[in-house]
């Protein structure tokens, strides 16, 4: 199969392209390496992905808000299936530059429906993110909840990439996944996420920023796990048969969470992260930032039940084998 990846060079594009290789595929790469967070970062995982996936990898550094460079950088490039990643992420930083998320989020997600559209793609999985349940308070959050009262401008982009999906599957009957993810961590994860700014600033000797008094609670999902929804989702297209999908759409576009299914305390991570760097941390308690949510719980019972889906990684695990790869990664 050849699968077009796009933020390949990120950290949930580049686990999946490595999964994608690692069983025959030929994957074709985009991401337009923003500094965001460290490029620097972005090529060690690229090197890798050429490395393992030779002749079957192949890469482009192309902005997929610009249609132009976009059908440019993938013309002749044969692709039967696409898993659109890319976008600009972020809950607290949609704060500070709005714009970067209507590119990126917003057209750039109606130019890869174009593309699917006009290439004819067999099926196209999206990332849709947790933060779409906004401000619920009844847990866990399942896809079947409403999800009008998004709390950040990154909630609100990718509950309109659903919209928009939605409306192509049922012009166009493309088949599309939109999957909302829960808090990914893991080797190879982004500098700008808890667990890897904690970890720097344990083994740094620096204090930790922990908000809302430390009253939070995530649904802390290990890099593998995802990965293997992905790709479950990806090798089953949804049906365009009439029958209700999970989410609700008629046509031939489904809507899964993929967690964790644990609501875990915030502080027993930190207690995690403590013993796996081998010193304690200076904890420095704050009140709850805009935009923010006080608890995510993924209900799995759609994935479960349509693709098998069961995650294994317990935080007891994740959470070490994160520190182990940081630390070997940056010598520490």
């Amino acid at each position: 199969m050849r699968v077009l990846v796009t933020g390949g060079a990120g950290f949930i594009g580049f686990a999946l392209s490595r999964a994608l290789l690692a069983r025959g595929d030929q994957v074709v790469g985009i991401d337009n390496l923003n500094a965001y967070y460290q490029v620097s970062l972005k090529r060690d995982r690229l090197a890798v992905l050429h490395q393992e996936g030779g002749n079957r990898f192949a890469f482009h550094t192309v902005d997929f808000s610009d249609m132009a460079a976009l059908d440019t950088a993938l013309a002749g490039a044969e692709i039967d299936r696409v898993v659109h990643l890319g976008a600009q992420a972020g809950v607290r930083y949609s704060l500070e530059n709005p714009q970067a998320y209507v590119a990126s989020n917003l057209a750039g997600h109606v130019n890869l429906l174009e593309l699917a559209r006009r290439r004819q793609i067999d099926h196209m999985v999206y990332a849709s993110s947790s933060s779409v349940y906004g401000g619920n308070t009844k847990l866990p959050f399942a896809v079947e909840d409403r999800v009008d009262h998004p709390v950040s401008l990154y909630a609100a982009t990718k509950r309109a990439d659903e919209l928009m999906s939605e409306t192509y599957a049922h012009l166009f009957r493309l088949p599309l996944t939109g999957l909302r993810f829960f808090t990914v961590y893991g080797p190879w994860g982004r500098p700008d996420m808890m667990l890897w700014n904690f970890t720097r600033r344990i083994l740094a000797g620096e204090s930790i920023p922990v908000f809302n008094n430390g009253d939070m609670y995530r649904d802390f999902t290990y890099i593998d796990d995802i990965v293997n929804g992905v790709v479950a989702c990806l090798d089953h297209s949804p049906r365009d048969d009439g029958a209700a999908k999970p989410g609700g759409s008629a046509g031939p576009h489904a809507l899964y969470n993929i967690g964790n299914h644990r609501s875990e305390p915030l502080m027993k991570v930190v207690g995690l992260l403590e013993e796996a760097c081998g010193r304690k941390a200076q904890i420095d308690f704050l009140p709850m930032q805009p935009g923010d949510v006080h608890k995510t719980y993924a209900d799995i019972t759609a994935i479960q039940r349509d693709l098998g889906y069961a995650p294994t990684t317990a935080i007891e695990d994740g959470v070490p084998a994160f520190v182990r790869w940081y630390r070997d990664y940056h010598g520490v």
